[in-house]
């Protein structure tokens, strides 16, 4: 299946019927925009013996990331309405996460708890997540994936493509980072571009739009709850004592099938 929220595009297989292996090499593959589908993640369906069902994602350079929220978001929306229900259980790396209904064609996932200890995130070195030692002075957060968030005064005059790159893989996140820069709007608004590890610039990234809520607020920056305007659209995160939800629009756009041809011609 090809879906995407807010522009931040996936490609979704579903492997609960069958014992596909999903290969780094596939997943490149597939990513590539001129001779696959292309992605900015792929999410594999499995089965779950904790929640309904079990989500494993990666990049589209092959690596693994324990959470993506606006994948999640798709996925839970599709399973909702085939299974004729208004809520749903999701297992992810990050944990068990809970999506519902959110009313007029929305859908809303608690993304969990955000990582502020250093360890957790994780960091190389033990530091203030809220202040990192950096220019730019950017705030480290955990979304179940690391996240490098820098305030600016405007987000159009930075060439993400450059530092994005720059800053992935900064020495001081061992596993790289996603990277935001985020202009503030105002008390409960915020104006976000992002950068995904292991990706290059998204449309729309959800585990990034809960972090820079996170961050914001820690910073006093803004309320806990946000509406963050993306190069694809909207997206509205609460951050509330059970953890961050997450709250946008879904698209379905097709599903498709791997020719035998594409899939003999992998490595």
């Amino acid at each position: 299946m090809k879906m995407h929220g807010l522009g931040n595009d996936f490609v979704v297989i579903d492997a609960r019927e069958n014992d596909d292996v999903i290969t780094a090499d596939l997943a490149r593959a597939v990513a590539d925009r001129h001779r696959g589908v292309g992605f900015d993640q792929l999410a594999v369906i499995g089965r779950s013996e904790k929640a309904d069902l079990r989500l494993v994602f990666f990049n589209a350079d092959g690596s693994l990331s324990a959470a993506c929220g606006n994948a999640t978001r798709c996925i839970a929306r599709r399973e909702m309405d085939l299974r004729g229900r208004s809520h749903l259980t999701i297992e992810t790396d990050h944990g068990v996460l809970a999506a519902e209904d959110a009313g007029d064609g929305l859908t809303r996932v608690n993304m969990g708890h955000p990582q502020t200890n250093w360890e957790d995130i994780p960091l190389s070195q033990p530091m203030d997540t809220l202040k990192l030692p950096m220019d730019g002075d950017p705030v480290a957060t955990g979304m179940g994936n690391p996240h490098c968030t820098f305030f600016v005064d405007d987000v159009a005059a930075i060439d993400l493509n450059v530092f994005g790159l720059e800053y992935e893989t900064h020495p001081l996140f061992p596993k790289r980072t996603n990277v935001q820069i985020v202009q503030r709007i105002g008390s409960d608004h915020l104006r976000m571009r992002v950068w995904e590890r292991g990706t290059g610039i998204t449309l729309a990234s959800g585990s990034s739009s809960c972090a820079v809520a996170v961050a914001a607020a820690r910073r006093g920056l803004t309320s806990r709850t946000v509406r963050i305007d993306l190069d694809g659209g909207q997206i509205d995160i609460d951050w509330r004592d059970d953890g961050v939800w997450m709250t946008g629009p879904t698209m379905h756009v097709f599903d498709g099938v791997l020719t035998a041809g594409f899939l003999d011609s992998l490595p």
